[in-house]
């Protein structure tokens, strides 16, 4: 069984990885909010960082409440990482300057603005759905249709991380 969990916790990170990108869900009161952020992720560390603008509502709403879902989503190819972890919000300036790449350039003119924030997550779970894929998954789909079966379209599992 433990063969199982670090082949499955494996699976997720390497899915985020890949993705990349993720659905940053926060709590405002009462509502969810969710918005796209990059992902840097550190495996060794067991943390996912972001950064993010001091500008923004989600560092006042982490602050108020710091569980977060990250949801990785590569619809083309049929991949889902769904994490619940608990985030902060730091103003680390090495570790800015460390994560500041060309995608950051888009948001910010240099590692040097004082407006950039590090989101650092730390992991609770996750869940990943792992299918073969659009294709693939329509042809079980159609063959379980016609012989009245479930579909085989995947690894779906519940990860402690």
């Amino acid at each position: 069984m433990a063969n199982d969990n670090a082949r499955d916790t494996d699976r997720v990170w390497d899915l985020m990885k890949k993705i990349g990108f993720a659905m940053l869900v926060t709590r405002d009161g009462d509502k969810l909010r969710a918005r796209p952020m990059s992902a840097y992720l550190d495996r060794d560390a067991n943390t996912i960082f972001f950064l993010t603008d001091a500008r923004r509502h989600k560092d006042e709403e982490i602050e108020r409440n710091p569980s977060i879902n990250l949801s990785f989503a590569d619809a083309g190819s049929q991949k889902y990482v769904s994490l619940t972890g608990t985030a902060v919000v730091s103003n680390d300036r090495a570790k800015i300057k460390e994560l500041f790449t060309t995608t950051a350039k888009a948001w910010w003119d240099s590692a040097e603005d004082p407006n950039i924030r590090v989101l650092k997550i730390t992991p609770d779970d996750a869940e990943y759905w792992d299918s073969p894929g659009t294709v693939i998954s329509y042809v079980k789909m159609a063959a379980a249709a016609v012989t009245n079966t479930r579909p085989d379209l995947g690894e779906n599992r519940k990860v402690s991380l």
